[in-house]
């Protein structure tokens, strides 16, 4: 059984104002590097409490907020250390132009996202295959999360089935992932299509995670089932997601300094909460 933990990075001093913020790079904010810390105790505080869930392997974004986050869950581990590799393909969403430039989600009816992109307006795209210039759309993203999970996790996969294969019993292994709301809610719908017996676009339910919030996803090989080789012979695996958008370590911290009205929207954003715009999108139509 193979444990996968999506860890959304710590609140970055961009998550601070309403900036295009993909791979702008940015460090953690003062309540970023307390919300890391209380990260990197919880799992110390999970692997001294049940060793089967100390972290085999530690991925993280290469991008500040994201690293500075894996870094902090790696240094509270006991020894011998997990393994830390840092992977571009967790990396966020690319925005193209938008990069640095002020967030918004009105978008007036009638203007295309071209014209106001000319007029220095960047607008939320609320289509999948949109993308602002020389960026990144949400499909393009799911392509780099599928490419994430194929060298990342089905490694981890593979080597657990061989021990199988030759009799060994497997212990559970666990990996975490340090990356961004959107790029997480790519993982995990990635993942989940490793199962087809999930409908399509269940996926979707686990999207908006808040700054250093976790989701848990467990993969099993389906052995030994006839049944179910026989209608998905395009897979042997049993996936669950166990948690989701799991706070409970930020307990007793707070945000003196973020204007969470002037701000809400954006941080749903970029949590990977893009239902609940869509919603407000409509709402306004």
């Amino acid at each position: 059984m193979l444990t996968v933990t999506f860890v959304r990075h710590g609140e970055s001093e961009d998550n601070l104002k309403a900036l295009w913020a993909g791979w702008k790079d940015a460090p953690l904010s003062k309540l970023g590097n307390l919300q890391a810390a209380a990260i990197g105790a919880y799992f110390r505080s999970v692997t001294l409490s049940d060793p089967s869930l100390k972290p085999h392997t530690i991925y993280a974004s290469p991008l500040l907020r994201a690293h500075s986050t894996g870094q902090a869950i790696y240094d509270a581990q006991p020894d011998p250390k997990p393994a830390f590799i840092v992977t571009p393909d967790i990396r966020e969403q690319h925005f193209g132009v938008a990069e640095g430039n002020p967030w918004t989600y009105h978008h007036p009816p009638d203007k295309t996202a071209e014209e106001l992109i000319t007029e220095g307006i960047y607008p939320v795209l609320y289509e999948r295959h949109e993308k602002f210039p020389e960026g990144e759309s949400l499909d393009d993203l799911q392509e780099r999360a599928e490419r994430a999970v194929k060298e990342c996790v089905m490694p981890h996969l593979e080597e657990i089935q061989k021990k199988d294969d030759v009799g060994d019993d497997h212990p559970n292994r666990h990996i975490v992932m340090t990356s961004h709301g959107l790029c997480i809610s790519e993982l995990v719908g990635a993942v989940v299509r490793l199962d087809p017996s999930w409908p399509a676009g269940a996926s979707e339910q686990y999207k908006g995670l808040m700054n250093t919030a976790w989701v848990r996803v467990v993969i099993e090989p389906r052995l030994g089932s006839f049944f179910f080789s026989y209608f998905y012979s395009d897979s042997s695996y049993k996936v669950r997601v166990t948690n989701f958008n799991e706070a409970g370590h930020l307990k007793g911290l707070s945000d003196e300094n973020t204007d969470e009205t002037a701000n809400a929207e954006a941080r749903a954003f970029f949590g990977g909460g893009t239902k609940a715009l869509e919603a407000e999108k409509q709402s306004v139509l």
